[in-house]
């Protein structure tokens, strides 16, 4: 856990400091120099916060003798006015921090590991969780971890540790993202801006956490790919650039068509895919790895090639294969991706350490090789480089990302459908998200006021209401 410290001055220096120069701002936005400053994404550092301090060495130029000649012309009224002006100050400042303490974090994080008992680490750690108040989503599966959670520093903290406190999770890759005041707002419930609250396992929902048991932590469909065994090989966010640049590096964006719709690296590949179970065969395709095994095997059974034959013909295909550099949102699909690859022949994979998210932190925009906004599965939807808010919105009916130019289609209406996904809806279906609208817009809540809640009284029974009639004729 972290331990936070407040600096307090003797009250004479207090004033003394306070005559000879202003104080200094004391408000920091968390975007910030004095927000918070995410960790690496390798090895097990920690998020450390950065604090508005005040500056020592103003003190240190002879604090004495200004104390000396401010008590010299002031009376002792002007120096408990001084004290009590300087004793608001610093509470002040306490209260800022302690507001900066009780700001909202939000955390990706993920790790490949050997975890065949995972079940049993569900309901210890929802618990943990709802205890906290930590909200959000969190896979499990015999491959590993894979989670986004929301809630103040000091909770996520301890949430965090408590799942690297099995060896096998320690290490996770993680990348942090401060809140916004304005989704600090939404983070405790519904909004009239988010009537579906951007699906039910956002981060934002402060009451919220489900901790799902899965097959994997990122779905492929092939069990024989295994990051644990093999990955390709990172590239910090400071090298992407020249790696990506070189024309004999092919660039591939592992995500799915929603997400490159609206933001991808300049020059990279989109494999339209609308699900990640899709990556393999479009790589089979693109590089026709299936006919040239095919091929090769034809080979072998009509011939008896000799093992230097074989090596030669393997060798010449791997020189067939480019350069292959690879990125996702956080760095997860591209582990699973990279191994693939590596399992088909391909000799040079890499991927962007930390993902999108990763770079657009780091690396300032005038450098930067990103275009547009990158999609993130939450209520903040998009995020811009410094990872600041984004100006996408969701589509409550497909939740897809939309720009205001989409929302300004015929084919959208609010809570029910978008230009990506109105001619896919029956209209029973759009007529479903209609009344869930209303439902929301009536009572504020999806369902009803009484959803979720057992009837106070049980309604009559077609039998009784029958008998009751008979004896009242009787």
């Amino acid at each position: 856990m972290l331990r936070f410290c407040h600096w307090r001055f003797p009250p004479s220096l207090a004033v003394a400091r306070m005559l000879s120069s202003p104080p200094p701002p004391h408000s920091h936005s968390p975007f910030s120099g004095g927000g918070s400053n995410s960790s690496s994404i390798g090895g097990n550092s920690k998020p450390e916060l950065l604090f508005p301090q005040s500056q020592p060495q103003n003190l240190s130029s002879s604090p004495s003798s200004s104390l000396k000649s401010t008590v010299a012309c002031s009376n002792a009224g002007a120096i408990r006015r001084s004290m009590t002006t300087v004793s608001q100050s610093f509470s002040d400042r306490t209260e800022s921090s302690d507001s900066n303490l009780d700001s909202l974090v939000v955390v990706s994080f993920y790790k490949f590991a050997d975890f065949p008992d995972h079940a049993d680490f569900r309901k210890p750690l929802k618990d943990l969780c709802e205890e906290l108040r930590v909200s959000g989503g969190i896979i499990l599966a015999p491959e590993g971890i894979n989670g986004s959670i929301c809630g103040i520093r000091e909770s996520v903290d301890r949430v965090l540790a408590f799942i690297q406190s099995d060896i096998r999770l320690n290490g996770l890759r993680q990348v942090e993202t401060p809140v916004s005041p304005e989704q600090e707002a939404i983070h405790h419930g519904h909004s009239s801006t988010s009537p579906l609250a951007a699906g039910e396992d956002a981060p934002f929902r402060w009451d919220h956490v489900r901790v799902k048991l899965k097959k994997e932590i990122v779905t492929l469909g092939m069990p024989s790919v295994s990051p644990i065994e093999r990955v390709g090989t990172y590239v910090s966010p400071e090298e992407w650039n020249e790696l990506i640049s070189d024309p004999e590096t092919v660039v591939i964006d592992v995500r799915n068509t929603y997400e490159t719709r609206i933001g991808k690296f300049k020059g990279a590949v989109d494999p339209c895919t609308t699900a990640f179970r899709n990556f393999p065969s479009w790589v089979e395709n693109q590089f026709a790895l299936k006919q040239e095994g095919n091929e090769t095997q034809a080979k072998v059974d009509k011939e008896d090639f000799s093992e230097i034959t074989h090596k030669e013909e393997k060798a010449e295909k791997q020189k067939t294969l480019p350069r292959i550099a690879m990125y996702c949102t956080g760095g997860i699909r591209c582990e699973k991706a990279s191994s693939f690859l590596l399992s088909q022949g391909f000799e040079e994979v890499y991927h962007l350490k930390g993902g999108i998210l990763k770079y657009l932190e780091e690396v300032p925009k005038t450098e930067s090789l990103w275009e547009g906004e990158c999609f993130v599965f939450d209520k903040r939807v998009s995020v811009e480089h410094g990872l600041a808010q984004g100006t996408h919105k969701l589509c409550y009916g497909c939740k897809q990302p939309i720009s205001d130019e989409d929302m300004e289609a015929p084919e959208y209406e609010y809570g029910v459908s978008c230009p990506y996904c109105y001619s896919k809806k029956s209209e029973e279906e759009k007529e479903r998200a209609r009344a869930r609208q209303t439902q929301f817009e009536e009572w504020g809540v999806i369902g009803g006021p009484d959803k979720g809640r057992r009837p106070a009284t049980k309604p009559d029974s077609p039998r009784k209401k029958s008998n009751a009639k008979l004896g009242s004729s009787i």
